[in-house]
């Protein structure tokens, strides 16, 4: 039988062999890392810690020689705190890194917000001036009732001058009743 594998040809470079790395979800691990560095970010973890580091203190200071764990000036204690230190620092950093990302966000909306209400402003301050305009060429109440005023004023001079002018033009003479055209 027949070897199906063939070597590749030596005239032609190999092709470079992937690493299948598993795949995660960016989200979700930012929401992970953001859930650690938030609760890091607590009096109860700074409490827990401080229990946890005097209790592995106390049990490697007084406990008998045989039951301890790191006897060597606290060697183990130094490279766990390290240890946490090492994978907190990258979290904390993406956590930050994820507000930011919020924070840009929101400054964003935050902005074109604010644009649309100085627009909107904008708009508004040209309708009130063109408002005004416009009433400064329309009569208003006042305007009407002093025109109205001035016009009786007028009526009623014109209406004594009427009766004047008749009064003159009717004979001081006494009225004859027989010129009358009465039946």
């Amino acid at each position: 039988m027949a070897d199906t594998h063939r070597p590749g040809r030596l005239d032609q470079p190999r092709e470079p062999r992937r690493v299948r790395l598993p795949r995660f979800n960016p989200e979700s691990f930012g929401q992970w890392s953001e859930g650690i560095a938030r609760y890091m970010g607590t009096a109860k973890f700074l409490v827990y810690m401080t229990v946890v580091i005097l209790l592995w203190i106390g049990w490697n200071a007084l406990a008998p020689a045989s039951l301890r764990f790191d006897p060597y000036t606290f060697t183990f204690l130094t490279l766990v705190l390290s240890l946490q230190a090492s994978y907190a620092a990258p979290l904390i950093l993406l956590a930050q890194n994820r507000q930011a990302d919020r924070d840009r966000v929101a400054l964003e909306q935050d902005r074109r917000r604010a644009e649309m209400q100085k627009a909107d402003t904008e708009y508004l301050a040209r309708e009130i001036a063109a408002l005004r305009i416009a009433l400064g060429e329309v009569a208003t109440r006042d305007f009407v009732r002093s025109e109205l005023q001035r016009l009786g004023e007028e009526i009623a001079e014109s209406q004594k001058r009427a009766r004047k002018a008749t009064k003159k033009k009717v004979p001081s003479e006494p009225y004859d009743e027989l010129d009358s055209d009465a039946p």
